[in-house]
């Protein structure tokens, strides 16, 4: 039991320090940019990011004009 738990955090450790082998050792390394709006294919189709996409339609039109509310 203790031997697989060993086994099994050595396996771990090393897989975490061979994905980090680019960002450890170049010099200003940092993690890719994996998000939709760096991605300059999508930038070229006009494809954006959701998130950015629903904070911009829920933002408030300055050219809106105020609802009427009718008091019966």
């Amino acid at each position: 039991m203790l031997q697989t738990i060993l086994i099994t955090l050595l396996i771990v450790a090393i897989s975490v320090v061979l994905l980090s082998v680019k960002i450890l050792f170049k010099k200003n390394g940092r993690f890719p940019n994996t998000h939709v709006s760096g991605n300059k294919a999508m930038k070229a189709k006009g494809i954006g990011c959701v998130q950015s996409q629903d904070r911009e339609a829920q933002r408030a039109n300055p050219h809106a004009i105020a609802e009427r509310k009718d008091i019966r």
